[in-house]
């Protein structure tokens, strides 16, 4: 007999998506102002898991993130490759995105890794670029 209170898993409940809305960062400005939904959101979503630190933020999942610090005095013909594999772990763990495409390097800047790529999410294509110090 199963106690009144007890939970019963069911497999026909259905998980939906979380909302996209959040508050906009304003970078110009170095402040918070009003709410962004959608694209907007998914660029900002992009930003911030690109400049957050992987396992260095106990307030934040350790799926969170990317790892970069690690990188410093590695090879650049480490550090592309290495780059990219980890730029598309971070962002495939947000279900809004479904691909990370066409990385393009620029190595010309001594001791620093500037990558260009797009970000295939459920919004369209987002234009994105990280710079790493190596």
């Amino acid at each position: 007999m199963i106690p009144k209170n007890a939970a019963i898993l069911r497999s026909d409940l259905k998980v939906g998506e979380q909302p996209t809305r959040t508050y906009r960062i304003d970078h110009e400005g170095g402040r918070i102002r009003g709410y962004a939904d959608g694209r907007q959101a998914m660029e900002q979503a992009v930003f911030k898991i690109l400049s957050t630190e992987r396992y260095q933020y106990i307030m934040y999942s350790w799926n969170y993130g990317v790892e970069l610090k690690d990188l410093f005095g590695e090879p650049v013909s480490y550090v592309c490759p290495e780059l990219e594999r980890r730029i598309r772990e971070a962002l495939l763990w947000d279900s809004r995105i479904r691909d990370v495409t066409d990385f393009v390097f620029d190595t010309s800047r001594k001791g620093t890794v500037h990558v260009c790529f797009h970000v295939q999410t459920i919004f369209g294509e987002i234009k994105a670029e990280k710079e790493v110090e190596i």
